[in-house]
C-alpha cells in the first residue's frame, strides 16, 4: 500500500464509525418561537434539504468520462478523502436538530445516498457503508420524532470500479403523528441524461404525497432537477422535467412543490413553474432579499457562505382559496453559527442550505406577509 494513502484510509474508517452528536446552535432560524411549533388548522410547514453526497461527484464523472485512464483512481481516492472530511453522520445530527426545531409536516430530501466502498481488494483498508436515510431517521428517532417515509425514488447509480457503489435517491418524509397520507409515490423524469461514463447513469426524479393535515387536503412534491454538465447547459431539459411535474399535479387543489431545481429565477424552468400558477414563496415573502442557497466548498471548509445562486425553492399554488398564500420562509446552513465540528475542520450541514416555509391560505398571522399569486 502506498504510504501516502494511509491518512486517507484512516480518515474514512474514522468517519464511518463517527456517530456522536454535535451541538448545533439555532443560527439563522433564531426567530422561531415555541408558539410557532404548534400549527393551526390551515397552517403547514415544509422543509427542503439537499443532504449532499459529501464529495465533488462531477469531478469524478469528468475523470471517468475522459479518455485518459490514469486519472480515474486519483479522482476516486480524492473523493473518498473528501467524503471523510464531510462526515455525513455528524451532518445528519445537524439536519435532525433543524427538523426538531421547526417540526415541518413534510420534509423533502435530495441526494439521499447509499454509499458502499470496500477497497480491501486493492490492498487498501478502506471500508465504508453510509445509508443516509437510515442514519437520518435514527437521529430523528433519538429526538423523539416520528418521521415516516412517504415516498422514495432511485435516481443516479454509479459503480465505476469494483468495490465502489453510489445510489442516489429523492425522499419525502412526513410527520406521522400529524399527517395522514392518502397516496404517494415517486418516479424518474421521462427525459434524463442517461449514461455519462462507464458504470455511471444520471437519472433525476420526483416524489409526491397527497395527504390530509387537520382535515385539509394537500399535495406535496419534492424533486431534484438535472444540473448542468461540463460543456452542456441543460436549461431546456430542466424545463421539460418541470413541465412533467406541474402537468401531473395541475388538477390538485393545493400544491406545495419544493426541492433542488438546479436553475435560477427567470430561467426556462422557472417560467414553466410560475406560468403554471405557482408562487415563488421566497420572492413573495422576502421581497428584495436575494436568498442564495448554493454552494459551499466541496469539503465544506469555507468559513463564510460565498453563495452565487438560488436554486433551492418552495413553490405554492391553490386552485380553491381566493386569497394569497401567507407565511414565513427562512434558510438553514448559511451563517457561521450553523457550522459544526468535523473530523478535520469545521463543516457545514450541507453544500446547500435548507429552506423551510410555514404557509397558510386565508387570514395572515401577526407579522406575516402575503405571497401574491401569479398575475
Amino acid at each position: 500500500m502506498n504510504r501516502h494513502l494511509y491518512p486517507i484510509a484512516a480518515l474514512i474508517v474514522l468517519t464511518a464509525a463517527c456517530q456522536d452528536p454535535f451541538e448545533v446552535r439555532p443560527g439563522s432560524w433564531n426567530w422561531l418561537t415555541e408558539q410557532r411549533v404548534s400549527a393551526g388548522a390551515s397552517e403547514i410547514t415544509v422543509m427542503t434539504q439537499n443532504l449532499y453526497v459529501g464529495a465533488d461527484v462531477d469531478a469524478v464523472i469528468g475523470a471517468l468520462a475522459s479518455p485518459n485512464p490514469t486519472d480515474d483512481v486519483p479522482a476516486l481516492l480524492f473523493a473518498i478523502q473528501t467524503l471523510g472530511e464531510t462526515d455525513y453522520p455528524a451532518r445528519a445530527d445537524a439536519v435532525a436538530d433543524a427538523i426538531a426545531r421547526r417540526r415541518p409536516h413534510v420534509v423533502g430530501l435530495q441526494e439521499v445516498s447509499v454509499i458502499d466502498i470496500d477497497l480491501t481488494g486493492l490492498g487498501l483498508p478502506v471500508v465504508v457503508h453510509l445509508d443516509f436515510l437510515a442514519i437520518l431517521q435514527a437521529k430523528l428517532a433519538e429526538r423523539g420524532l416520528n418521521y415516516a417515509l412517504a415516498a422514495q425514488v432511485q435516481n443516479i447509480t454509479a459503480t465505476p470500479l469494483p468495490g465502489i457503489s453510489l445510489v442516489d435517491h429523492d425522499v419525502m418524509l412526513v410527520d406521522a403523528d400529524r399527517v395522514t397520507v392518502g397516496s404517494a409515490g415517486g418516479q424518474n423524469f421521462a427525459v434524463n441524461v442517461g449514461v455519462v461514463a462507464p458504470g455511471v447513469e444520471l437519472k433525476r426524479g420526483w416524489v409526491f404525497a397527497r395527504v390530509t393535515i387537520d382535515g385539509e387536503p394537500y399535495t406535496f412534491v419534492s424533486l431534484h432537477a438535472e444540473a448542468d454538465l461540463a460543456g452542456a447547459q441543460l436549461d431546456g431539459l430542466r424545463a421539460l422535467q418541470l413541465g412533467e411535474v406541474v402537468g401531473t399535479v395541475a388538477g390538485d387543489a393545493r400544491v406545495v412543490m419544493m426541492g433542488d431545481f438546479n436553475d435560477v429565477p427567470g430561467s426556462l424552468m422557472y417560467q414553466v413553474v410560475t406560468g403554471a400558477g405557482f408562487t415563488d414563496v421566497w420572492t413573495a415573502l422576502r421581497p428584495g432579499v436575494i436568498g442564495f442557497t448554493c454552494c459551499h466548498a466541496a469539503n465544506l471548509s469555507d468559513h463564510v457562505a460565498d453563495f452565487s445562486q438560488r436554486i433551492d425553492y418552495v413553490f405554492a399554488r391553490s386552485n380553491t382559496e381566493p386569497g394569497n398564500v401567507k407565511g414565513r420562509i427562512d434558510r438553514f446552513g448559511d451563517v457561521p453559527a450553523d457550522r459544526l465540528a468535523g473530523p478535520a475542520h469545521p463543516i457545514w450541514p450541507s453544500d446547500h442550505v435548507g429552506v423551510t416555509a410555514t404557509l397558510r391560505w386565508g387570514s395572515a398571522l401577526p407579522g406575516e406577509s402575503a405571497a401574491a399569486g401569479p398575475r
